[in-house]
């Protein structure tokens, strides 16, 4: 089978700072940065994460807390006991249009004994964090962003996720049709050949997709293609050798497609673009 994640980790890239490891007591607030995710690994101890629309959540064993967009909130650990965190701040490729960003909730908890195949990884992640080894910093960002790898895996082979394009990716068969199209945005495709590509008739395909995915499949498709365009605009590049790159006959036929999706010419969007964290 294709590599689910191969075209997403290479065209929209995510990279790992680590901001914070070691014990906490009392009351802390979470540090967020405009444009930026986070990730956070409990590795001992208690802590109630609080929100600042008042809900909070409280972990009472090893867990992972992943956010694709900032959260504002606080941290509270018992005044003694306290908890051992290690804390990333996650930049995304593309910025807003990573698809990561939207195929995931606000946030994402998960007890480390729910995310078995990923216990090697926390694993180090703690000893590193543990330790004061040189280099040290720099290991523990590669491996905070091997850890959202093995997170996104999780996510999509538990099917952890309801709806949207991880859900999708932990399908059995529609995976087969958006790893497809992930790969070959350029490509003419039907309806037929998607559905073909699935292992399925063109009607059962384009259902299960729309109740999967949450959209219909030509509709993932130009919104994957906008993406890749919005990407691409965002790192300079022309917008002609954009277009040819992800399926449009030129800047015009682009450009329409682009209004349709976005509300905006490319040169709007990139106008409104804030500056990348």
């Amino acid at each position: 089978m294709s590599d689910r994640l191969a075209a997403l980790m290479s065209r929209f890239s995510i990279h790992a700072n680590t901001v914070h490891s070691g014990r906490i007591c009392g009351a802390h607030p979470i540090e967020t940065a405009p444009g930026t995710g986070q990730l956070h690994l409990m590795t001992a101890g208690t802590m109630t994460v609080r929100h600042v629309d008042g809900e909070s959540l409280t972990l009472v064993e090893p867990s992972v807390l992943l956010s694709p967009r900032p959260v504002a909130g606080s941290f509270v650990a018992d005044e003694t006991a306290g908890a051992t965190l290690v804390c990333a701040e996650l930049s995304f490729g593309g910025g807003s249009v990573h698809p990561v960003i939207a195929a995931l909730p606000s946030l994402v908890s998960l007890p480390l004994s729910k995310v078995p195949d990923a216990a090697p990884i926390f694993r180090l992640i703690g000893e590193e964090a543990a330790g004061d080894h040189c280099g040290r910093k720099a290991v523990l960002d590669s491996l905070c962003h091997v850890a959202v790898v093995h997170l996104l895996r999780e996510l999509m082979d538990q099917r952890l996720i309801e709806a949207g394009l991880l859900a999708g990716l932990g399908h059995p068969r529609l995976s087969r049709a958006i790893v497809a199209m992930h790969d070959r945005p350029a490509t003419a495709w039907t309806l037929e050949a998607m559905a073909e590509v699935a292992g399925m008739s063109r009607t059962a395909f384009a259902c299960e997709f729309r109740d999967v995915v949450g959209a219909t499949p030509f509709a993932y498709l130009q919104a994957w293609r906008i993406g890749l365009a919005q990407a691409g605009i965002r790192d300079g590049r022309p917008l002609k050798l954009v277009a040819l790159d992800v399926g449009y006959a030129g800047e015009a036929a682009l450009s329409r497609a682009f209004r349709a999706q976005t509300g905006q010419s490319p040169r709007e969007w990139k106008k409104a673009q804030p500056p990348r964290p």
